[in-house]
């Protein structure tokens, strides 16, 4: 009978650890935290953490490691390209300061209206759409060209096989032949 072990790794903890790591990477955060936080939800410590995920489960999620580093990515070229697009902000002295009219003026220059939003939260989302479909064609291609050198290989081994068989049955042949002969 074997016995369980009573800190054995569940499904559930297997994917809670995939999960919180893939969102600290897709975030920009560290595996480290991500193993820590797993470690306050599951009771275990953080060096477990790491392990189970470098033993184990890393393998089986490599295609969305890949994708949530390229997010990451993503994520980074946006909020660099939004901060250089900041508009200068007054301090506060200066907009007390300045005459009413002015401050209106300032405020016109660049009018954000909820239509403004929802253009460029629909224009980032096509932007997004249009990256993770080129992820998608580009690991689409690569998997075709795995599976094509798969094939080939099988059809070699196919063939390899056939000869052998055929060996084998000459062998067979000319040895039964060869009894035959003996016992005439």
């Amino acid at each position: 009978m074997t016995a369980n072990r009573q800190d054995a790794w569940s499904h559930e903890d297997d994917l809670l650890l995939a999960d919180t790591v893939l969102r600290h990477i897709r975030e920009g955060s560290t595996q480290l935290a991500a193993f820590e936080e797993v470690a306050d939800a599951l009771s275990r410590t953080s060096a477990a953490c790491g392990f189970r995920w470098n033993s184990t489960i890393r393998k089986k999620y490599t295609a969305e490691v890949n994708m949530a580093k390229k997010k990451r990515t993503v994520l980074k070229k946006e909020k660099a390209k939004s901060d250089s697009e900041m508009v200068y902000q007054h301090e506060p002295e200066e907009i007390q300061a300045a005459p009413i009219d002015h401050v209106e003026e300032v405020s016109q220059e660049k009018p954000l209206d909820l239509d403004a939003v929802i253009d460029y939260l629909q224009s980032m989302k096509a932007k997004q759409d249009v990256d993770d479909a080129s992820m998608l064609k580009a690991e689409n291609e690569m998997l075709k060209e795995k599976l094509e050198k798969v094939e080939k290989e099988k059809n070699v081994i196919t063939q390899d096989y056939r000869s052998l068989l055929e060996i084998m049955d000459r062998a067979r042949k000319l040895t039964n032949h060869s009894l035959l002969e003996k016992t005439l």
